[in-house]
């Protein structure tokens, strides 16, 4: 099943500064399946979402396309990291995941976006559980909320990005509101109408620029020798952060849609 991913241009830089998600949600997801077998985290990148679904399922399988992002998964008992080439079948990929109607819950952490959605959703059907399998899929957005002066920067940053976009990108700048999902809502989120989320995050401006660096898009402009973060603009960053030292408690808004295979 192909589909396209940022994490061969970020590996460690990546993992390191991403948001970790609520256990809570979790919580919620699990309340929403009617059995705990096995879990199913595509796109998995480091495995974060993964060891969290491990924690209310026997077994989580977490594929991703890129074997260096994969060689970052955090281990735990649970998780079995599997690489998920594009020259994969659809009924490979069905077999690798045990089979028609094998999957309680398939999660997509920040990922969908980069997918070969159609052939996705196609796998997705057949591996969930009819009744009872839970899909769900979410992004945080790039827009951290700081102030009016910090958000003003990061609109006109997101602008400078736009053609460096990959495929799939404007699902994730318009929040999931556009994003196709031909599944039954299960009451939290559906397509068009996304269940809008907090992500709180104790953050310093290290951290923040790290972020900024690593994400897909100013990674691509450098690899075509553009700098989107020149020390100008990390000067106004810092100074509408209030100053280089200074700790913040940021929120990152996230958009999930989550359903179950119609009847």
């Amino acid at each position: 099943m192909a589909m396209q991913s940022p994490y061969d241009q970020v590996t460690k830089g990546y993992v390191a500064t991403r948001p970790r998600y609520p256990d809570q949600w979790f919580s919620k997801l699990s309340a929403l399946t009617s059995r705990h077998a096995l879990a199913w985290d595509a796109g998995t990148g480091n495995g974060q979402a993964a060891i969290a679904v491990a924690e209310h399922y026997e077994r989580v399988i977490a594929t991703d396309i890129s074997e260096p992002m994969l060689k970052q998964g955090i281990p735990h008992p649970r998780v079995q990291y599997l690489h998920t080439p594009p020259s994969l079948s659809e009924d490979e990929m069905v077999a690798m995941l045990g089979g028609e109607n094998s999957v309680d819950l398939i999660t997509v952490a920040t990922a969908i976006h980069w997918f070969d959605i159609p052939k996705f959703y196609s796998v997705a059907r057949r591996v969930l559980c009819k009744p009872g399998g839970v899909i769900a899929v979410w992004t945080y957005t790039d827009m951290i909320e700081v102030n009016p002066e910090f958000e003003r920067i990061l609109r006109r940053l997101r602008e400078a990005c736009k053609p460096y976009w990959k495929p799939g990108a404007q699902y994730f700048f318009e929040e999931y509101r556009n994003l196709p999902f031909p599944f039954e809502s299960v009451g939290l989120g559906c397509e068009g109408q996304p269940a809008q989320l907090e992500m709180p995050r104790e953050m310093s401006f290290e951290t923040l620029l790290s972020v900024l660096r690593t994400a897909s898009a100013v990674a691509t402009a450098k690899q075509h020798g553009v700098d989107l973060l020149t020390d100008d603009v990390v000067k106004e960053f810092e100074t509408a952060w209030g100053g280089s030292d200074l700790v913040r408690t940021v929120k990152f808004k996230v958009f999930m849609l989550t359903g179950t295979v119609k009847a």
